[in-house]
């Protein structure tokens, strides 16, 4: 089995050499619009902004294209694409914004109007995103790795690959409907399997993973920290090892993405070893974005020629609201026009038949060269420790049906997410001068929260394993943006508490 790792190393490094990117980032875009313009000229969405028209602009001058997509077609946030035309393939209609018919709908973090968004799930998507997930295999050429890697298998935890039937479509998690579609030649090195993966219940599944542990040789580690932590815990105390690597001592990578690492870092150490390689990647519902290319970088590379083309947003007054929405009018760029250190906001158009689509995550340029990023923050203010990405519209739906239910008024708020034992917890802040037992307002927020984001009703049973809240007057609110010398109608009390603030604002109501 050593030779057959050592070929497999060998090959990847060939390949890899063979697949060097030498076009520019910017006739690889436009490249990549034209293809998504000619395949979906013939759709709904595109008779109606007249794709054939934009097409002709391909042959003109340097900018003609864009200009003309972007004059042509609007920026679309997910309530507006939703609204306007996904709904309608979500029904069933055929050629809306892509061709064919969506079979699949990836759920993905709620918003107030509802429980999840339905993000259209196309076969040219998925196997986007398994063409950048063997490009990501291949960059591990790169690493300092032992042929024994090679031969071992991939442990990936995410949600249920059991898919609801809803009429026309499936609908599911985005790393269940990949899981259930892996080609042929990956199965061999998928742990846990279908069986387990297809398991809904989550301390099932971990239960079962747990169990059979010892009889898997891993290498790679795919999934969300918070998870990965709880399965590698449990599995060191059912097995009673002091380290992970007594049961797995191959294991030398860890893939993971949607939240920052470095708050579970130093948690994972103790349950190690030895050390192991962290690389990031930046996989979202709407596809396959970015991804660690390079050893001790903490950067991604941009895809930028599989299925999804870029617009960049400066992310400021100019371009959003106080609120996080982006002005109908907000100037775009394209990949050449951005510059290293400053932030954007991502538009994507993809051969899923998102169009102009703000994804919501705001980057930044480490390496032009390169098309390297890094992931600073979102446009709405938003808590997510774990994986929960509770938004600000999450939290106002939740405290206006808490207000109406129990019959109080809480003109102000806000939460913070602190740390839990080894894991986390949110504490909230109520202002109300009405009489509220704040451990029932406490189960109702929890309550509501988990009907409208299932994120955060996963994470309420695996990483968040507290919700604190503490009633305070109102003046409290008030006389903290006094002494802040921030007073009258334009300034707003911070919904999100970060670590600095929180630690004034803790000093001052005390």
């Amino acid at each position: 089995m050593a030779l057959l790792g050592t070929l497999l190393k060998k090959g990847i490094k060939l390949r890899e050499n063979l697949e060097q990117e030498y076009t520019s980032p910017f006739e690889l875009q436009k490249r990549e619009l034209k293809e998504l313009l000619i395949t979906a000229s013939q759709t709904e969405f595109g008779k109606y902004y007249n794709f054939q028209d934009i097409l002709t602009r391909f042959r003109r001058g340097h900018y003609d294209f864009y200009q003309a997509f972007k004059s042509s077609v609007p920026i679309h946030d997910y309530n507006k694409i939703y609204k306007d035309w996904w709904q309608l393939a979500l029904k069933g209609a055929k050629n809306i914004c892509w061709p064919g018919r969506i079979k699949y709908f990836a759920l993905s973090s709620g918003t107030s109007e509802a429980s999840s968004k339905h993000i259209p799930v196309t076969k040219e998507m998925t196997k986007a995103i398994q063409r950048t997930s063997i490009r990501q295999i291949l960059s591990l050429s790169k690493y300092d790795l032992p042929p024994e890697v090679f031969e071992a298998g991939i442990l990936m935890i995410g949600g249920s690959t059991h898919l609801n039937r809803r009429g026309s479509y499936f609908e599911g998690d985005l790393s269940g409907i990949q899981a259930a579609r892996l080609p042929f030649w990956f199965q061999h090195f998928y742990k846990p399997g279908k069986k387990i993966a297809s398991n809904r219940n989550w301390d099932t599944k971990l239960n079962e993973i747990v169990h059979q542990a010892k009889d898997w040789n891993i290498g790679i580690v795919v999934g969300v920290p918070a998870w990965i932590q709880i399965l590698l815990e449990k599995i060191i105390a059912y097995h009673q090892v002091e380290n992970i690597h007594e049961i797995w001592p191959n294991l030398l990578i860890y893939v993971h993405g949607g939240v920052s690492m470095d708050p579970y870092r130093k948690g994972f150490e103790k349950l190690l070893g030895r050390p192991i390689y962290y690389i990031e990647t930046y996989l979202a519902s709407e596809g396959f974005i970015a991804y660690q290319a390079m050893p001790k970088r903490k950067t991604m590379r941009l895809v930028l020629n599989n299925g999804i083309f870029y617009e960049f947003v400066p992310f400021d007054e100019k371009n959003f609201l106080p609120t996080g929405e982006i002005k109908p009018e907000a100037e775009t760029l394209l990949i050449d026009e951005v510059e290293e250190g400053k932030e954007y906001a991502l538009l994507l158009s993809t051969c899923a038949g998102a169009w102009r689509y703000l994804i919501g995550d705001v980057i930044k340029f480490v390496s032009l060269e390169e098309s390297e990023i890094i992931i600073t923050g979102r446009t709405k203010h938003f808590l997510s420790l774990c994986g929960e990405h509770l938004s600000v519209d999450n939290m106002n739906k939740a405290i206006e049906l808490v207000s109406n239910e129990l019959n109080v008024t809480i003109p102000e708020y806000t939460v913070a997410g602190i740390p839990h034992g080894s894991l986390f917890a949110h504490h909230w802040f109520i202002g109300t001068d009405d009489p509220v037992n704040a451990n029932q307002l406490r189960d109702r927020i929890d309550f509501h929260l988990k009907v409208l984001n299932d994120d955060y009703a996963v994470e309420r049973s695996a990483a968040l394993k507290e919700v604190l809240v503490d009633v305070l007057p109102l003046h409290k609110f008030y006389d903290w943006m006094e002494s802040k010398g921030k007073v009258g109608g334009q300034n707003k009390f911070p919904r999100v508490m970060k670590s600095t603030q929180l630690d004034e604002w803790i000093k001052f109501i005390a």
